[in-house]
């Protein structure tokens, strides 16, 4: 099938739910003026919370000026320099990013749960000049700094940002009473209240940085092998908030005023661009620090009642389980995102019913900025990712790279705006995944419907070949998922001397008297004979990353 034709049917069929398909995605010249246009816009709304403190528009305008001019001033940094972050959901993590793009350097987002080997990492090959980081997670990057570019580190704690006495409160707490903060020692590290304070007295010099200049280094790939940098400019972050905004129309968000809830963590790019759009349309963005701790996110949920609420699969289980949680009211919530890994149909279920509101699955990667595809409002297709996001163009193609037409399943590739630059320092890796014309190949199958829709069928690495019949994890666990005495379960393909591989189903049971045989039969009903597990064993937990994806390679490592 041409692409020229495969457009038209996209075009089409965003046209059917009332999306627009030609979008400004150059609206704004960088980032910078895009949040820039919002502080003046909403200055006096609520912009963002956490632990009970918020800032407005107005302050962030003011909070993120003071940092940018003591980065351009006090801290011996010159622009496109890179600048290390490293602290969960906090009101403080605006005004340390924002203040980094505003003062003209490049955000290189780390993940607080990072190991030491991790971190060393990502500083060395970020070239990492300085660090923000919160004091709870500080000891890690202490005790490798010496063995990093790292010259300088700004030291937040969780209340720097509330006014006193409540953030001594709170700080005092974390630190000697709770033991949230273990020991470390950074020699010459700064405060950011000090930092902010001495910002003050300085002037920002502003710095109009072009489309095409970086302004995130955003790690992948760590569970798979080294991070890698995904080189994301200016101009895709841009691009990605305008398609998002478009995508919304359907969704009948009123934006200011609006409190979209995020209990995903910030750092990773699904949360970050959907906070970048909370800022542009005037929501109140509700930060969760920790989402394991599902009493805070009960607690957040009753108390700010979101209009919107960004999730996962993993998430909405947790949730939907929770007694707390099931007592809410939920008049308030019109619009819930699925993201970050497949939605299982009976996940979507069970928070429809007990929401009353539609998940909306989209699909994206950190190379896409993040949001390449998405379900839109009132037109839902459950078990699909939705349609592409304006001015996005997609195609599935053979293992030949020959594409492929309706129907049929290949890899996914990507071409549109949001597509980043390429790998940082990593040309050989960059040229595996984008071509010369700017196809970004993204790893996973998927089949195009033909009413444009598409069906993410698993990642290329995760599929299961069993007597030369391709099996795809999703499906199997979409289908056991379905079983009222599973949690959460997790397909894997382990070797066989028969067969090649044969499926092993890791099971965490909602019913402790679940057994091998009650999941091998329900798989049996449901699935063709060789789809059905030939081994089964029963965990108490399942291993996920920090934003909660299950890690299916540990799992088969393991077998």
């Amino acid at each position: 099938m041409r692409q020229s034709e495969l457009n038209q049917v996209i075009q089409s069929a965003l046209k059917q739910v009332g999306i627009a398909t030609d979008v400004d995605t150059v609206r704004f010249p960088n980032i910078v003026a895009l949040f820039e246009d919002a502080f003046e816009r909403h200055s006096a709304r609520k912009a963002c919370t956490s632990l009970g403190h918020d800032l407005t528009y107005g302050d962030l305008d003011v909070l993120t000026r003071h940092f940018a001019a003591w980065l351009q001033q006090e801290s011996g940094l010159k622009p496109g320099d890179r600048v290390a972050v490293q602290m969960p959901n906090l009101i403080q993590y605006l005004v340390v990013v924002l203040g980094i793009l505003r003062a003209g350097m490049v955000v290189v987002n780390t993940n607080p749960l990072y190991t030491e080997r991790e971190v060393e990492h990502q500083f060395n090959d970020a070239g990492v000049k300085l660090l923000v980081v919160q004091a709870n997670v500080a000891r890690n990057a202490s005790l490798v700094l010496p063995r990093t570019p790292v010259e300088k580190v700004i030291i937040t704690e969780l209340a720097d940002l509330h006014p006193a006495p409540k953030r001594q409160l709170i700080n005092f707490v974390a630190k000697h009473v709770k033991k949230l903060v273990p020991p470390f020692v950074i020699p010459g590290a700064l405060s950011l209240r000090a930092v902010l304070k001495a910002g003050s007295t300085l002037a920002l010099t502003p710095v109009n940085a072009r489309a095409e200049d970086l302004a995130m280094l955003q790690y992948t790939g760590g569970t798979t092998g080294v991070a890698k940098g995904a080189m994301l400019s200016h101009g895709n972050l841009v691009a990605n908030v305008m398609q998002c905004d478009a995508f919304f129309a359907s969704h009948q968000l009123t934006g200011a005023g609006d409190v979209f809830m995020q209990p995903l963590p910030v750092y990773h790019i699904y949360a970050f661009t959907a906070s970048v759009y909370s800022l542009y349309v005037g929501a109140q963005t509700v930060f969760i620090p920790n989402p394991r701790d599902l009493d805070s996110v009960v607690k957040a949920f009753a108390k700010y009642r979101p209009r919107l609420f960004c999730g996962l699969n993993t998430l909405f289980v947790a949730l939907c389980n929770n007694a707390g949680f099931r007592q809410l009211d939920f008049s308030a919530l019109k619009v819930t995102l699925s993201g970050g890994m497949a939605l299982t149909a009976a996940a979507a279920a069970e928070w429809t019913q007990l929401t009353g509101c539609t998940v909306s699955e989209g699909y994206g990667l950190t190379e896409t900025s993040p949001v390449a595809t998405s379900n839109p409002g009132g037109a839902q297709q459950i078990g699909t990712i939705g349609l592409p996001v304006p001015m996005t163009e997609v195609r599935v193609i053979d293992d030949g790279g020959e594409p492929l037409g309706l129907e049929q399943a290949g890899e996914l590739c990507i071409r549109g705006p949001q597509v980043m630059q390429g790998y940082w320092q990593r040309p050989e890796a960059t040229a595996e995944v984008i071509t010369a014309d700017g196809w970004f190949a993204t790893g996973d199958v998927a089949v195009i419907q033909s009413d444009g829709y598409l069906r993410v069928v698993d990642r290329k690495k995760d599929m299961i070949v069993v007597s030369g019949f391709n099996v795809y994890p999703n499906e199997l666990e979409d289908v056991l998922s379905k079983h009222p005495g599973v949690l959460e379960c997790a397909a894997v393909g382990v070797n066989d001397e028969v067969s090649g591989e044969v499926v092993k189903m890791f099971v965490v049971a909602r019913d402790k008297s679940l057994t091998e045989d009650v999941v091998k039969n329900y798989c049996r009903e449901h699935l063709t004979a060789y789809k059905v597990p030939r081994l089964v064993e029963f965990r108490d937990e399942l291993p996920k990353t920090n934003v909660g994806k299950i890690l299916r390679r540990e799992l088969r490592d393991a077998s």
